[in-house]
């Protein structure tokens, strides 16, 4: 019943089989949105260049769990069923496969997101993570054969908890109550009738994990001072520290700190790194932790949140600069030259997306060549005559742009897959540029010239919205129109005289 565990008082037996079955009816645990997203875009063909499949899977507990398990699993039996990498379960598995164990994870998720309880269990699995993160720059400054092994142990040497707490919720409640502030585990044998390490072990031998790793994952104090440490001693003190690490960090207050420099010193003979090279490694764990997690303490969650939300207030308050922009073009439609529609779109497309530079260049037809005319931001108009360029169509993104005659976007200008279809001009000139804007003016079907806008480095990255391609798109059908007006008037005047 219980696969492979056997579970030592009845209560434990009965406990296990409630799990057991609570897993065939509700499927495997949720992954996290990020590493399953990267791994979806990578099979699309999207940023192939720094995507790492071995580093994505690791990032997520539950599918670095489910990639060992469908490695070391029958199916895979040719291969050997002792796979205790990721790295060589996405060799044994392949793209394809992960793929769809990413796939199948993200439909779970969406499903589990309904459930009011899924959120306690989302908080054990983060500190997973949070635990391989540590366990993970701990091992490369011990300079360990054996980091991913040590990460993968880390990660699911908490696997006790985060069963308990996805599928049997009501029993860590209770848990919790019978706890009354102290450590729940210590609650566990009495009342589930086994521990949370134990459901964890049963928990792995279920899915067929390797011995190795169910070995890594348990619970290890540091020997006497002098005592041999055996590889597969290291590996479980190593995942022992940084899971009780995880817990000490995850509110980011003294306490937690102070917890984090006894276990320093604790740990440090074991593992053979020096206290104080251990806290540099916590250290920076904490600062890729605090970029990478999402609901922890840690990660200042309210801070990210409120700069998320002053970020859609700045969109906002920008639609309306563009919107009060285009009014005022349309009110002078009749009366501005081409040049001043074209001043003021400039300026507002500067102000409602918040531009580091904006520059309107323009076609000289007698010339064959575009020059830059007007511009907004720093340093840039003391460029103005290094901005030109012959009309004659060259494979860059401008020609692209003014012969389709649509907005163009673009996201990451420092992509090296993308650096052949820049110009030398815009190199030498504008190329402090991350992302920027191009908008086509064309007149009777032939380019008459463009608006470009950039966002430097300093700016978040960013995204155009349909709602801004739109008024982007009005803004340049009001120029256009006074352009065609313009022209329509001087061929008057010639047949006139």
């Amino acid at each position: 019943m219980s696969a492979g565990y056997s579970a030592s008082t009845p209560l434990g037996e009965t406990t296990l089989a409630k799990l057991w079955e609570r897993t065939r009816t509700q499927g495997d645990m949720p992954g996290f949105a990020k590493a399953i997203s990267a791994i979806l875009g990578a099979m699309r063909g999207e940023d192939e260049q720094e995507f790492n499949m071995t580093r994505t899977v690791l990032s997520d507990p539950v599918l670095t769990q489910k990639v060992l398990r469908l490695a070391n699993s029958g199916m895979y039996a040719a291969f050997g069923q002792h796979v205790n990498t990721v790295t060589k379960a996405v060799l044994v598995l392949g793209t394809e496969a992960i793929g769809h164990l990413a796939l199948g994870l993200k439909l779970i998720e969406e499903l589990s997101v309904a459930s009011p309880d899924s959120g306690i269990a989302h908080i054990e699995m983060e500190k997973a993570v949070l635990a391989g993160i540590v366990a993970q720059q701990i091992a490369a400054s011990a300079d360990s054969r054996h980091a991913e092994e040590a990460v993968v142990c880390s990660m699911l040497h908490t696997l006790g908890r985060m069963m308990l707490t996805f599928y049997l919720p009501e029993r860590w409640t209770e848990l919790l109550q019978r706890a009354d502030g102290a450590n729940p585990d210590d609650m566990a044998p009495e009342l589930l009738g086994l521990s949370m390490e134990e459901i964890g072990t049963a928990a792995a031998l279920h899915w067929g994990l390797p011995n190795n790793l169910i070995n890594g994952m348990r619970k290890l104090a540091p020997p006497e001072a002098g005592a041999e440490v055996s590889t597969a001693d290291w590996i479980a003190g190593l995942s022992t520290m940084s899971s009780l690490c995880a817990d000490a960090l995850w509110h980011d207050d003294a306490e937690g700190a102070a917890a984090v420099q006894l276990l320093a010193e604790r740990y440090a003979g074991m593992l053979g790194v020096q206290p104080a090279n251990l806290m540099l490694a916590i250290d920076k764990a904490k600062a890729v932790a605090a970029a990478d997690l999402t609901i922890a303490p840690l990660s200042r969650p309210a801070e990210r949140r409120a700069k998320a939300l002053a970020k859609t207030r700045l969109r906002a308050a920008g639609n309306k600069i563009l919107l009060s922009g285009l009014a005022d073009m349309r009110d002078m439609l009749e009366s501005a030259s081409p040049g001043q529609m074209v001043s003021v779109a400039l300026e507002t497309v500067y102000q409602g997306l918040d531009f580091s530079r904006a520059v309107a260049f323009v076609r000289n037809r007698k010339e064959n060549r575009y020059t830059a005319r007007m511009c907004f931001g720093d340093g840039v108009k003391e460029m103005l005559p290094q901005m030109a360029f012959d009309d004659s169509y060259e494979p860059n993104v401008f020609h692209a742009a003014l012969n389709s005659d649509r907005v163009i976007f673009i996201e990451n200008a420092h992509d090296q897959k993308f650096a052949a279809k820049l110009p030398l001009w815009w190199k030498s000139t504008l190329s402090e540029a991350r992302s920027f804007v191009i908008l086509p003016l064309s007149s009777t079907g032939q380019p008459a010239g463009f608006l470009y806008g950039d966002w430097d480095e300093t700016f978040p990255p960013i995204q155009l919205s349909q709602t801004e391609f739109g008024l982007l798109n009005d803004l340049r059908a009001l120029v256009v129109r006074a352009i065609e007006r313009r022209h329509k008037v001087e061929v008057a005047g010639h047949r006139a005289a």
